[in-house]
Order: C-alpha cells, then structure tokens, then sequence
C-alpha cells in the first residue's frame, strides 16, 4: 500500500482543520445571549408562554415546563434541514480531493475522515444559536450515558453487530464461499475501539445529537430513522465510489445502513434518549466490520444487510412506531 508523505500531511492537515473550527467555536465568545424568547424545534422564535394558555397545577396556577426555569440552559434550534446542508457543504472538499486511500490496513478513503463533519455542523448551528452554552450543551451528549437507567440495554449496544458479523461469517462458510482463515490481532481491537468511538462521536452528535430530535417529533420514531438513515447512506455514497465498490455493493450496503438507523433508534429512545449509546452502537459495529476476514476485505453487505433485516422485523413488530419504547404485547414502556 502506497505510504508516501503525502497522506500523512495532508491527514494532519485535515485534524489540524477540525480542531481549530472546534477550538475557535469554543474561544471567539463567552458571552450569552439574553433569553428573552425560547426556540423551537424547527428553529423559529416562540413568543413567551401566556399564562391563560397553559396547563394549570391542583390550585389552579400555571404550570411551566422546567427547561424554561434552568437559568443558562441552551434551548438549541435544531434545525435538520439547516444541518444537513451545512454538512453538505463543508464535506464537499473531502469528497473532491479525498479520493486517495488511507495507509492503514482497512481499505478507506482519505474522505472517511469527514466523519467528524456531522459534529462540526451541528456544532457550528450550536455556536450560532447558543454561542459556547449551545456548544457545551451539543458535546456533553456525548457521554450521557447517565441517561442509561437499565443496565439490559448494553447488550444490544454492545453484543447486536458482532452477533451479526458471526451469523454473515457462518452463512458464508456454510455457502461454501471463499474466506480466508480469521487472522484478528487481539491487542489491535481496543486500539480500533477507542478510534471508532471517536468517529463515532464526530458522527452521532451530529445525527441523534442535533438532527433527530426534530425530525422524530415531527414524523415519530420509526418514519425519522428511515429518513435518517437514508440521509446517512447518501453521506457514505461518494466515500463508497472512491472505494472502488461496485454498485450492488454499495446498494446492499447503503439499505443495511437504514436498518441500522432504525436498531440505533430503538436503542437509543430506550436509553433516555442517551447519544452515548448511539456512539457505542455505531462504534461496536465499525469494530465488527473492521475484523470481519481480514481488515474487512472479504465482508459481504448483501448476506450482512439480509440477516439485519431479519432481527430487525421483532423491532418492527414488537414496538410501536411513533415512539419506539413501547412495547406492543406488553402495553407499557420497554424501559
């Protein structure tokens, strides 16, 4: 694999880029904006709540939502439509020149890198909406995993993608089809864990941290992780095309990322809305793919996508579609 300077640099280059968009979010300004008026979901300015209008307690005084009593808590706008274009935007230079393959043993394209890009637009919405308290507000998602109040839903986060990555092995070994003996190297698996949460991080901040909550109160649960998740396939499409993978490859992986979506959604409505556990889910099943025989070089979308397909039907039939928490044949919350 060509090793030459050039990537290096110009991968430095690229992290230098980010940081500093981050950092400079961070610095240019601590002041607060005065909250006068509270923001939507879809980011337009609500007019203060009229007392007549309101819910009313036992004693007949209004009620009023406790977000607007926290002093200092950034009511972000969460504009999806405003996020995905300036997402779009900012990650054109690396579908344009990020064609080159990284000099690493998985097979990527220097353009895997914009995978920070989605925290970095939603970022950049934040700092304009909130200035540094909607920054603080959009990175402390990342590790909330305080919101996680039953411990039973690490398992899917943690066990649902290798689960899936040895049910695809084991049809292709029973299909008689050509794999090379698995050659995983243990004490490179924490090393690509902690890289793939990262990624993870740059990635859900900016799906389920900024974009999703709006986009799920306004279609519900299951309608938002398709609309999501085909957004998402879109986003990895030229990534995949540098890559070199053909378009049945692509198409097979691309409708698993929706299913993907769609377990990430369930898990993470679960969870108490928890980012964090998107992140792991995200990050177990990069970590999955990447030691599939070997490096992922014999990793097959169609057989993966299809057994996706199949675990994900109990989702579908077992919980509902607006929220995605409650369970059916239960008639109660899953958590």
């Amino acid at each position: 694999m060509n090793t030459n300077s050039y990537y290096p640099g110009l991968t430095a280059g690229i992290l230098a880029l980010g940081l500093i968009v981050l950092a400079g979010g961070a610095v240019l300004s601590w002041r607060r904006r005065p909250a006068t008026a509270s923001l939507g979901t879809q980011g337009e300015i609500q007019d203060p709540p009229n007392p007549a209008h309101m819910e009313q307690d036992q004693d007949g005084a209004p009620v009023v939502a406790t977000e607007t009593l926290i002093p200092g808590k950034a009511r972000l706008a969460n504009r999806p439509m405003l996020f995905f274009l300036v997402l779009i935007v900012i990650t054109i230079p690396y579908w344009i020149f990020g064609g080159k393959n990284l000099p690493i043993p998985i097979k990527l394209p220097l353009s895997a890198f914009a995978a920070f890009n989605p925290m970095i637009a939603a970022a950049i919405l934040a700092y304009l909406d909130e200035r540094i308290l909607g920054v603080k507000a959009l990175f402390s998602k990342a590790l909330d995993f305080r919101n996680i109040k039953n411990g039973t839903w690490y398992i899917p986060i943690l066990f649902f993608s290798p689960l899936v990555y040895v049910l695809a092995y084991t049809v292709m070994r029973f299909a008689g089809m050509p794999l090379p003996e698995p050659e995983i190297q243990i004490l490179m698996v924490p090393v690509f864990m902690g890289v793939f949460i990262l990624f993870g991080i740059g990635e859900e901040l900016g799906w389920m941290g900024y974009a999703f909550e709006p986009m799920q109160s306004r279609w519900g649960a299951l309608a938002a992780a398709v609309i999501l998740g085909i957004f998402w396939g879109l986003f990895h499409l030229i990534p995949d095309l540098q890559n070199n993978q053909s378009a049945e490859w692509i198409l097979w992986q691309r409708l698993g990322s929706v299913f993907l979506r769609i377990l990430m959604v369930w898990i993470y409505n679960n969870t108490g809305k928890c980012v964090f556990s998107a992140v792991l889910f995200h990050a177990t099943n990069n970590l999955s793919w990447s030691l599939f025989p070997n490096f992922g070089s014999h990793y097959d979308p169609m057989i993966t996508c299809l057994i996706l397909i199949l675990v994900t039907v109990p989702v579908l039939i077992g919980w509902d579609e607006k929220t995605m928490t409650r369970f059916r044949f239960a008639g109660k919350s899953s958590n």
